[in-house]
């Protein structure tokens, strides 16, 4: 018996097949195998074709049946995790109308501002958890806006995995966890938000019928099925957004734990029980995907979109000498704690919402031409990321979140010593890596959601972990005397 993880990332997709029993990957794969383009028309903008997508998946997945040698009828269970915060339009024909604008676009940022100061702060806060910002719902009323020959042929609205769930059954769903990422769900009334809908003028017909985050949502149609080599029939049992979903791969359900990943954007996640929220919205609360009327558990999300993006811009604009990102981390190796002095503000993919949305872009500060180096400007960067890390997980802690421990898989910049090491010892917290993924995750919660698994405890028992990083704790205070110059320069900007 097997169960199928599909990842839909901003860079690529990756499709995993798992046995359900021993929690075991048996084929992976991922396309394409360079990143997948980002359409920026305009400054701040970001979109993708959502067919482009579709057409990765259909890849990857070949690749994954090819290797695996299984029996389609013995897929028992389909998972689905996307980027969060994209929007894609469908009409009546379930035809898409426009790329998708998805997570780093910030066009959408004084549509949010504004509703944020006109539906009233306090009563975003209270009821939404957050500014109605830069996200799905604000995104939506740019599109009414400025696209209104658009607007109007809107049947349905979806995030990136309500689509892809579209293209595996033809039918459209949407859960409460990907509502709350849209700013969609009013926590305290445990519904779509009256207040949103009716300051943006969006017609409550656009949203899809709600599906549980787990449970039986639809299932694969005849032509989705000839289309990949799948049984008809087969349940998707699974969705949730990105950043919930890394947490749930990570054993992250409960109260104080904590998830983090660094790929594209940089994400540190922790779970709370009760409502809160962060007043200026620099950190964002959503459902986590165990959240339910009856339990509630909230994930709190600091997401910094300058990260892993700032470590590919500089492979392939400043280091193309060298071949991988093993060798940029060996350069980077040679030059000492702090860089020597050189301080990089990261925040060149758009608006960062733990900047309360400003966009300040990348800026590099104190560099010396006689004493700084390729290596100086490689280690910098992994350390400005890191600061950017600690600067959100601050606000973090100011909202009562203890981060002892932080959890991670073993995977893009965790891969680096510098890295790992940096955000523990400025963060005082003990790392953990663990082999797995996004689209591992999503597919052991597609068979929690055909009661395969009987809890998360035993879907995760098999979870490996590879291995923990300390502090250097006789090292701190070079680490926060460099952090402490980086805020310094940031705090000059804005």
């Amino acid at each position: 018996m097997y169960l199928l993880g599909f990842d839909i990332g901003s860079s690529s997709v990756k499709v995993c097949l798992i046995e359900a029993s021993s929690g075991k990957v048996v084929a992976s794969d991922f396309s394409p195998k360079k990143e997948m383009k980002i359409i920026a028309e305009e400054p701040g903008w970001a979109e993708q074709n959502p067919s482009d997508w579709w057409t990765n998946l259909k890849l990857a997945h070949q690749s994954v049946m090819s290797h695996a040698n299984v029996d389609a009828e013995d897929i028992k269970g389909i998972g689905i995790t996307w980027q969060m915060h994209g929007l894609i339009l469908v009409d009546k024909d379930q035809n898409v109308l426009r790329p998708s604008i998805i997570w780093c676009d910030s066009r959408a940022v004084p549509y949010g501002e504004k509703a944020f100061k006109e539906i009233g702060e306090e009563k975003c806060l209270s009821h939404l958890l957050n500014s109605p910002g830069n996200f799905t719902a604000s995104k939506l009323a740019w599109v009414k806006e400025n696209e209104p020959e658009i607007f109007d042929k809107i049947d349905k609205i979806m995030l990136p995995g309500d689509y892809i769930a579209m293209k595996l059954s033809g039918e459209i769903g949407i859960t409460v966890e990907g509502l709350s990422e849209g700013i969609f769900w009013d926590f305290k009334n445990h519904c779509i938000s009256e207040d949103v809908i009716n300051y943006y003028g969006i017609p409550k017909s656009f949203f899809p019928e709600i599906v549980p985050t787990f449970g039986i949502q639809s299932t694969v149609s005849a032509s989705a099925a000839e289309e990949l080599g799948l049984k008809e029939g087969t349940p998707i049992s699974y969705r949730a957004g990105d950043q919930p979903n890394n947490a749930l791969s990570l054993n992250v359900f409960n109260p104080g734990e904590i998830a983090s990943t660094a790929g594209t954007s940089g994400v540190v996640y922790g779970v709370l029980d009760q409502l809160d929220y962060d007043k200026l919205s620099r950190v964002n609360t959503f459902a986590h995907v165990n959240h339910t009327e009856e339990q509630m558990r909230l994930g709190v999300l600091l997401c910094i979109n300058g990260t892993g993006i700032l470590n590919s811009w500089l492979k392939h604009n400043f280091a193309t000498s060298l071949s991988s990102y093993g060798d940029m981390n060996e350069l980077a190796s040679l030059s000492p704690i702090g860089s020597k002095g050189l301080s990089i503000i990261p925040f060149g993919n758009g608006a960062e919402r733990v900047l309360e949305n400003r966009d300040t872009r990348c800026s590099i500060h104190g560099i010396n031409f006689n004493i700084h180096s390729k290596g100086d400007v490689l280690r910098a960067a992994q350390e400005a990321i890191v600061f950017s890390y600690e600067y959100g997980m601050n606000i973090m802690r100011d909202m009562g979140m203890n981060i002892n421990v932080i959890r991670a898989g073993n995977a893009n910049m965790f891969l680096s010593s510098i890295f790992r090491q940096s955000l523990a010892s400025v963060s005082n917290a003990t790392i953990e890596l663990f082999d797995t993924d996004g689209a591992v995750g999503a597919a052991r919660a597609a068979g929690m959601g055909i009661g395969f698994y009987v809890d998360s405890k035993e879907a995760f028992s098999s979870l490996e972990k590879i291995t923990v990083i300390e502090p250097e704790h006789e090292k701190r205070e070079q680490y926060l005397e460099a952090y402490e110059r980086w805020k310094d320069h940031l705090q000059e900007i804005i």
